[in-house]
């Protein structure tokens, strides 16, 4: 009985190393590894095509580069002088206002609008939502330029369906109306694409993220005597603040950096007066053939951008704090 008890200890008895330490683990140093082994490709594509284009602008942005340049294979440095020159102009900063009031009127309008659509996706039955939401699937998945072509028709001065309701609606001095005519205009039809292209997002999100809130919740406070407003404010928009935080930050960077849409219905004009900061960058770089004053502006895009998105995540965790 004895010989069995030493037996069955000496099986169980933990192996210990010199000085009676346990072994190391072999396998415990790869699974520490592991997860950085697997962010490396995406690090690395990260690198390759976000990364390397970024420093190559960077460095563009510090020389003279113009179609002589290009052509003989040239490298004139002009340091600062590029940016400089962009800063200097009041072209630049009439477009960095242009751009900030533009991505606010459009995000206020996408979140507003997207909102209300998410909560009507709520209270449908099963068939409306279904329909709806394949609506909303269908116009989100059309490309930007495919749109954008859409919109040209609806809008054309002479066989667009806009002017053509309109005039029958008894606004006559409609019937030939240019659109793209002038700076209002243009920004109500680019405006009209964009809110369009953006609601499925923040609706389909919207809805998804309704479905989480208890309904509970919703029965204590109509036994309150809340209405629907009440019930919006005090149960919906707290419980979804940080759904409303993530997407309003996506939905900036997405109407700041618009350009196929902006491009193509007018190329920034009339007169350049639609133009917004990535539409001014290829306007100079490309358009103009001074692609070091267009690398310059780029950067500087960047820049008030990460400016903006600071000034916002500053803001969202303060909310977080004063919530804890």
């Amino acid at each position: 009985m004895a010989v069995q008890l030493d037996e069955a200890a000496g099986r169980t008895a933990p192996r210990t190393g010199k000085g009676g330490a346990p072994p190391a683990r072999s396998g415990a140093g790869g699974r520490r590894a592991a997860p950085y082994l697997l962010l490396l490709p995406a690090l690395l594509a990260t690198a390759v095509f976000l990364g390397w284009p970024l420093v190559r602008n960077l460095v563009l942005s510090f020389q003279n580069l113009n179609m002589k340049e290009l052509i003989q294979h040239l490298t004139d440095w002009r340091g600062l002088g590029n940016y400089q020159e962009v800063l200097g102009s009041e072209q630049f900063w009439r477009v960095t206002v242009r751009t900030v009031v533009f991505t606010a009127v459009n995000v206020v309008l996408i979140m507003a609008l997207g909102t209300l659509l998410g909560l009507l996706l709520a209270r449908l039955g099963k068939k409306m939502r279904l329909t709806l939401s394949v609506a909303l699937v269908l116009a989100w998945a059309m490309p930007s330029i495919a749109a954008t072509t859409v919109f040209q028709w609806l809008f054309d001065s002479r066989y667009g369906v806009v002017n053509w309701v309109l005039d029958h609606l008894g606004w006559h001095s409609m019937a030939r109306y240019d659109w793209v005519g002038t700076q209002l205009s243009t920004f109500f039809v680019i405006t009209v694409l964009i809110v369009w292209q953006s609601l499925p997002f923040v609706a389909l999100n919207l809805y998804a993220a309704t479905t989480t809130i208890p309904k509970e919740l919703y029965e204590a406070a109509r036994m309150d005597g809340a209405g629907t407003w009440k019930i919006f404010t005090s149960v919906t928009f707290p419980f979804l603040r940080p759904f409303f935080m993530a997407t309003t930050f996506l939905e900036v960077i997405w109407v700041f950096k618009a350009f196929p849409q902006i491009f193509a219905i007018n190329q920034g004009g009339p007169d350049r007066l639609t133009e917004t900061l990535p539409i001014y960058a290829f306007t100079e770089g490309v358009g103009n053939l001074h692609f070091g004053m267009g690398a310059a502006i780029s950067v500087l895009t960047i820049v008030v951008l990460l400016a903006l998105t600071a000034y916002y995540l500053r803001l969202t965790l303060k909310q977080e704090e004063d919530a804890l």
